[in-house]
């Protein structure tokens, strides 16, 4: 079992033991990314996190390699741990992206996140055009046909869309694109801020868009239907922020 840092008091609520590791891992990210520690910063050493967090060294000591394995931080012997610039952090993993989008203040990890996952939808699309069957045809006509019955149930339609976006992946045939795509999916739905709000006849647009997407598709034109899906993620994206985040 963790003990206190000698001779010190914690300064944070104890946790259940189970909970240890993983909370010190998540307060440590958080103060990363919102900043508190800068590129550059030193870390504080051992013993004084030791007794902030109230938990031994040991789980400090590897709190510090996962930050490491995350790209945020380095550890040299004698010098301390530094925290590395962002373009060194690992976006794509869970612990770190939730992070960046929980403090997005400004949307700017959501606007480069929309345009990321454009661009790759986009991609996708084209390659299901490239090489769709008339069974593709039909299972992107379904999923289609799935969005509209489901118009007046938002939860629902919400879903069905994105069941949408994962057919055209998997008829893409690009494995991982699709990996990363789902994954950035996954982690952008969970924000309210990404959600945003439903502008009048929001769903009316988006079967419309939709209805291009498996046109150009389903006629094998590649430029059309990567144009049509990378308008369509853009065009969504700006049609949900709030009105306080809409761009001057």
């Amino acid at each position: 079992m963790s003990q206190p840092a000698e001779g010190g008091t914690s300064a944070r609520t104890r946790r259940p033991i189970d909970r240890i590791g993983t909370t010190v891992l998540n307060e440590l990210v958080q103060s990363i990314v919102t900043g508190e520690y800068s590129p550059g910063d030193l870390l504080p050493p051992e013993a004084p996190l030791s007794a902030e967090f109230g938990v031994s060294r040991t789980v400090i000591r590897e709190s510090m390699k996962r930050l490491q394995e995350k790209g945020m931080v380095t550890v040299v012997q004698g010098r301390g741990t530094h925290v590395t610039p962002f373009t060194s952090w690992n976006v794509l993993d869970p612990l770190v992206l939730s992070a960046m989008i929980r403090h997005d203040s400004t949307l700017g990890v959501l606007e480069d996140l929309s345009i990321v996952r454009a661009a790759l939808e986009a991609a996708m699309a084209a390659g299901a055009a490239g090489s769709v069957d008339e069974d593709g045809r039909a299972r992107l006509h379904r999923r289609l046909e799935a969005m509209n019955e489901r118009v007046h149930d938002s939860t629902a339609f919400r879903q069905a869309d994105v069941d949408f976006h994962i057919e055209v992946m998997e008829l893409s045939g690009n494995d991982l694109a699709e990996n990363i795509a789902r994954f950035l999916i996954a982690h952008a739905v969970s924000s309210d801020r990404y959600t945003g709000v439903d502008p009048e006849r929001a769903f009316e647009i988006t079967l419309g868009e939709h209805q291009r997407i498996v046109d150009a598709i389903s006629a094998r034109d590649r430029e059309a239907a990567r144009v049509a899906m990378h308008e369509h993620i853009l065009g969504s994206w700006e049609r949900r922020r709030l009105p306080s985040d809409k761009r001057a």
